[in-house]
């Protein structure tokens, strides 16, 4: 943080970049300086930044201070229009974001930005997250990445990602604390009439198995048991089905879905609820039944492990009108 002049949050406008991102950001931040009180710090100073053609250096396109100089406490990289970020593109932006970050500037990701963020190998080594339906395709380019699609938002200090295109605003807020306060990023939450933060991805996302690994004999338990809807998910009949033996199938299986049997047949069977309390008025003991838990109190224990929610409470806020 430079001293003596306002925090600077920069928002980078890459090729591709979701541009109602960065112009939500820049007006969220703008709205949170109205709050600012007198001697308290702040406002928020906001800047753009982009390459005009590849090889051009990056710089300044907008700046809510365009008389003062310094380079942004916390860049950010929004979401995109691309799915994902092509490599090429991400590429462009790797030994800058080094050099930001080697200066002592933090860095954060929404959604499919942190594509972008990984390709500079700042992510080596740490937990981070992106949109839920992006996991195969990140771990596939960042193996050195750990990924955690359950949350929706993990601040590590230095570097910050957030999950689904329209996390820009739970990080919006996030910064908005970390910068100016609680009492700031509360009023403005009310402005605009959105969650604070607190949620988690995983009230979202929809359970996307892992099918493009190449084991024939585990491809076809995986679709077996998605007809079946996991009814029946005893490991000698999966075995059975797969043409091996109990404990080759075991292995082959949790290495090409990155689950045991018993966690993914959970997650199908969850899936099957979460679709139930949406769009149907059975009772959660008989979407329990349905799904195949005979003891209701096992499956909401179940439910609220994977999805963070109660059924009661995933009902209230997911179900139509």
């Amino acid at each position: 943080m430079n001293p003596g002049l306002p925090v600077e949050i920069g928002l980078l406008l890459y090729p591709g970049v979701l541009r109602s991102a960065v112009l939500g950001l820049t007006d969220l931040f703008e709205i949170g300086n109205r709050f600012v009180e007198p001697g308290s710090g702040g406002p928020i100073r906001v800047s753009h930044w982009q390459q005009e053609s590849a090889g051009a250096p990056i710089a300044r396109c907008f700046d809510t201070a365009p008389g003062l100089s310094g380079s942004p406490d916390m860049l950010v990289i929004p979401p995109s229009l691309e799915e994902p970020v092509p490599i090429a593109t991400a590429a462009r932006f790797a030994e800058w974001l080094r050099q930001h970050h080697r200066a002592g500037g933090a860095l954060a990701s929404v959604c499919a930005g942190a594509f972008v963020l990984a390709e500079s190998g700042l992510l080596d080594g740490r937990t981070v997250t992106t949109h839920w339906n992006y996991e195969e395709l990140f771990q596939q380019r960042f193996p050195k990445v750990s990924l955690d699609i359950d949350r929706l938002i993990i601040d590590d200090g230095d570097i910050m990602t957030a999950g689904g295109v329209m996390a820009w605003t739970d990080l919006g807020l996030k910064l908005l604390d970390r910068f100016l306060g609680p009492g700031v990023m509360i009023k403005t939450a009310r402005t605009l009439l959105v969650d604070p933060p607190g949620r988690e991805q995983r009230y979202y996302s929809v359970f996307s198995p892992r099918l493009m690994h190449g084991d024939r004999a585990i491809l076809k338990v995986q679709h077996w048991l998605q007809a079946t809807e996991a009814q029946e998910i005893a490991l000698d009949r999966l075995a059975d089905i797969a043409g091996l033996q109990a404990r080759t199938f075991q292995r082959r299986f949790q290495k090409a879905t990155g689950m045991t049997t018993s966690e993914y047949c959970q997650r199908l069977r969850v899936g099957r609820a979460q679709d139930l309390l949406r769009f149907s008025r059975q009772s959660v003991e008989s979407v329990a039944w349905d799904v195949g838990y005979k003891d209701p109190g096992a499956f909401r224990k179940i439910f609220v492990r994977v999805v963070g929610l109660s059924p009661g409470e995933y009902r209230v806020r997911f179900a139509p009108e």
